[in-house]
């Protein structure tokens, strides 16, 4: 049986232990802003994430306003973790709120699966304060599906001679992977639910969905291979941010970017591990969004080659409007961070010597922040932020 542990409006729900009013909302604090995360009291008036924070305002008025504490985040979160942990060795975190648990052969020592879900969610409210929903099943897609079932707070269990119900009449948007474009493909199949979905052979389904199509098909006989792997590995690093106002200036995007880039470089190094792609994410006045990547000559965790990569995007981008969120990240992830295996012949290129130069660079000045704080040493260009 597997676990999958979903904390409720984490973000919010941590502030609340700091601010213990009613309706909570994370984000800027500004009209400008965007909602991070909304208490569930919040959500009752209308306000989700990603919202324009003066729409959310707005909708609720009377709520406390306050701007993300990734750090306090990412404490709680290590607690949580280690929490699970004592209930199983196998523990894969899938983001900062929420956790896969197999529980297989636990049953010994804590108890049937649904006792196992009800001590995971007391030891979590009796020490932290917090709530979760738990969500168990005997496949791993089935349990994530469960665990937002009766959120929040809540717990469901399906049970192994229950599976093939729940697929029957299970919505087919609610299946993992079942975007819009996907579900209005399989809607002009007539497939509405996961059980329709066995009328087309996987054959036909690959034809509509290329590789998708065959694990719809194998989800749909209540196969699913996928494991808990507690060494999950990160995908990408990336780091945002909304401006007070709406720019044109290059320059000022730029600023922004080399910021974000240290932040980025920052995480990679902190990961073990170095990046082979760059991207570019900018969303203009009218929140229309567009992406633009770059495939680095070699993999780094430099903080000044993402920049420079990131820079080239922007100077090349044409803007016909101008940019209220710009963002940087990294991602395609390969060589573990180290020593830089230069090359051997003919003679190292000069990107390659500058790369490991500024990933050395940026060693020294992490472990100056980590002794002295984060503003300990920091870009000149940068100081005034």
């Amino acid at each position: 049986m597997i676990v999958h542990v979903d904390m409720d409006a984490f973000f919010a729900s941590v502030e609340q232990l700091d601010h213990p009013e009613q309706c909570v909302i994370v984000g800027g604090e500004s009209n400008r802003g965007v909602v991070c995360a909304a208490s569930y009291a919040a959500r009752k008036y209308g306000v989700h994430s990603a919202m324009p924070m003066f729409q959310a305002r707005r909708k609720c008025p009377q709520a406390v306003v306050v701007r993300p504490r990734h750090r306090r985040y990412a404490e709680i979160s290590s607690k949580v973790m280690e929490l699970l942990g004592s209930f199983s060795p196998l523990v894969e975190p899938v983001s900062i709120d929420e956790a896969f648990i197999d529980i297989t052969g636990c049953g010994a020592v804590f108890g049937t699966p649904a006792e196992i879900g009800r001590r995971i969610k007391e030891q979590i409210r009796g020490g932290l304060g917090l709530t979760c929903s738990v969500g168990i099943a005997p496949l791993k897609f089935l349990a994530k599906i469960a665990s937002d079932i009766n959120k929040p707070d809540g717990l469901t269990v399906i049970f192994p001679e229950d599976v093939e119900k729940v697929i029957a009449a299970l919505p087919i948007g609610r299946v993992p992977g079942v975007g819009p474009q996907t579900g209005r493909q399989l809607d002009r199949l007539g497939i509405r639910s996961l059980g329709d979905v066995r009328r087309y052979s996987e054959e036909q389904l690959m034809a509509r969905l290329g590789k998708y199509g065959r694990r719809l098909h194998e989800l749909s006989r209540g196969i699913d291979r996928s494991e808990v792997r507690p060494d999950r590995p990160v995908k990408s690093v990336s780091s945002e941010e909304t401006f007070a106002e709406n720019t044109y200036d290059k320059s000022v995007l730029k600023r922004c970017l080399l910021k974000h880039a240290g932040d980025v470089g920052r995480g990679l190094r902190k990961d073990g591990v170095r990046a082979k792609t760059v991207t570019v994410k900018i969303k203009f006045a009218d929140f229309t969004q567009v992406t633009r990547q770059v495939r680095l000559e070699g993999p780094t965790a430099a903080s000044e080659i993402i920049y420079r990569a990131a820079a080239k995007i922007v100077d090349a981008f044409d803007l016909n409007q101008p940019v209220r969120l710009i963002g940087v990240g990294a991602s395609d992830f390969s060589i573990k961070a180290g020593p830089v295996q230069l090359s051997l012949f003919p003679e190292p290129k000069q990107t390659e010597i500058n790369a490991a130069k500024w990933e050395k660079a940026d060693r020294a000045m992490d472990a100056i922040s980590e002794k002295f704080g984060r503003m300990a040493v920091t870009k000149a260009s940068l100081k005034d932020d």
